[in-house]
């Protein structure tokens, strides 16, 4: 394995480099699988209830260095304060969930049989690869971290390169929290370099949040060697607006959904669906809430819209506009960057985008918005699902027994219905097509990496 000698933590509202780091050499990648391998056989045998307090511990250490964790999130991917201390409280609310319910996702269920005694068991599958994203730096993590390491499992994770400060803060969190050594370690390597290590025999499965590219990567390294993954990938998440619809609500809600972390979330509401009696209404309040945005230094509170994470991403955000406006889109507001230092980009707002055009058919991970017209709910359900993606959706609508039945009907793993999509940890997280699969999260992204054991004991006597 080939990596560059060096990541750079960047700050992407000054440009500046904050630091740098060594990647890990041959021999610290090697004592890392070997350590999650041994400490894997002791880890799970610790009493469930050990796990949880240590679990617990973590959530305490979140809260109390909420400030300075937060601050990282800010200088290493521009991601607003407020936000990023939102993102850490979030990450320590998944602890708590996870100490405190794991035990009854993980008790054994008894299953009527032929036998005296017959029941499935969940036991650990042993070291997890985790192949994490920057845009979320904490809260990717610790979704899959906290049920992985109550399941009994290790962790190895491979962070984004632009986030290394934030990674090794996620180590310390783990070892100040008190657990043993080997439970989760840090790689410091670049680029795609970790899906090499699927093949490795101590790795007994990998979880990858990221795009569609990466995950069709990973997804056949799992495959070639049998081993478990889940992939949480891109989306491209309609909004519907039916005709009903509370507008003011739907209006707070997407420009909201759209813009923020300056819309760099598989989640963020992409595709805006609007029904033509209520699109003109919905056009003009939308665009005006957008170009009241401010954009500027992610450390002011006041602030709604940082930089873009890196000098890459906001070129191929440009591109993927240029190529929409050649093809005939309209722009309403933005299209630019903010002049001066930083990756920023104005919020921009596009309509008339053909079906085919870039901002429609890829995933558009950045503060541009599209907005669409269609007929009526039919239309609407057939533009939603005209996606290679099929993550989330939002529908608005005042006739709840009409956004049930429709929800059957929209292609995604998640409906939100008058709320804006999100993550919960009492909620399964995950799509479907090229959006991934498995889940994340409640008590079904605990079991992902467990060994559901069916346990059968002696035929039953008459």
């Amino acid at each position: 394995m080939t990596t560059p000698s060096v990541l750079h933590s960047i700050n992407p509202a000054t440009e500046e480099v904050l630091a740098t780091f060594p990647t890990c050499t041959a021999e610290q990648l090697e004592a890392a699988l070997q350590g999650a391998s041994d400490a894997q056989r002791r880890w799970r045998k610790t009493p469930l209830a050990e796990r949880g307090r240590l679990t617990a511990n973590a959530a305490a250490y979140l809260r109390q260095e909420r400030s300075h964790l937060a601050g990282l999130i800010t200088a290493e991917m521009g991601k607003p304060i407020g936000e990023a201390e939102a993102e850490v409280e979030k990450c320590a609310w998944a602890c708590d969930y996870y100490a405190e319910n794991a035990a009854a996702f993980l008790a054994d269920e008894r299953r009527p049989s032929n036998a005296s005694e017959s029941y499935a068991q969940f036991t650990p599958l042993g070291p997890v690869l985790a192949i994490m994203p920057w845009n979320f730096p904490f809260w990717q993590v610790f979704r899959f971290a906290a049920p992985a390491v109550m399941a009994g499992n290790t962790v190895l994770l491979k962070h984004a390169p632009n986030v290394p400060q934030c990674a090794l803060a996620i180590d310390e969190v783990f070892r100040a929290s008190g657990f043993p050594a080997g439970v989760l370690q840090v790689l410091l390597l670049a680029g795609t370099e970790a899906s090499e290590l699927v093949a490795d025999p101590r790795i007994a499965a990998v979880t990858l949040t990221g795009s569609d590219r990466a995950g069709a990567a990973v997804g056949a390294a799992a495959g070639r060697a049998v081993k478990k993954a889940v992939l949480e990938l891109g989306g491209s998440d309609p909004f519907i607006v039916l005709g009903d619809a509370d507008l003011d609500a739907a209006v707070e809600t997407g420009v909201r959904a759209r813009f923020q972390n300056a819309g760099q979330s598989c989640i963020a509401a992409k595709r805006f669906l609007v029904v033509e009696s209520v699109f003109e209404a919905f056009r003009e309040r939308f665009v005006g809430a957008v170009r009241a945005l401010r954009v500027g230094d992610p450390t002011d509170r006041s602030t709604h819209i940082g930089p873009m994470a890196r000098a890459d991403l906001r070129d191929a955000l440009e591109a993927q506009l240029r190529r929409s406006l050649d093809m005939g889109a309209k722009l309403l507001s933005g299209g630019e960057r903010r002049p001066g230092r930083g990756y920023f980009f104005l919020p921009t707002v596009v309509t008339e985008v053909r079906p085919d055009a870039p901002l429609v058919c890829e995933e558009v991970f950045g503060p541009v918005a599209v907005l669409i017209r269609v007929r009526d709910a039919d239309e609407a359900i057939r533009v939603a699902n005209d996606s290679q993606f099929g993550l989330g959706c939002s529908l608005w609508t005042r006739d709840l027994a009409r956004a049930k039945a429709m929800a059957r009907d929209i292609e995604t793993g998640m409906v939100f219905i008058n709320g804006m999509v999100a993550s919960d940890p009492r909620l399964p997280f995950g799509g479907i097509k090229r959006s991934g699969y498995g889940r994340e999260l409640s008590e079904l992204g605990l079991r992902e990496f467990v060994n559901v054991q069916t346990v059968w004991i002696g035929p039953k006597v008459e």
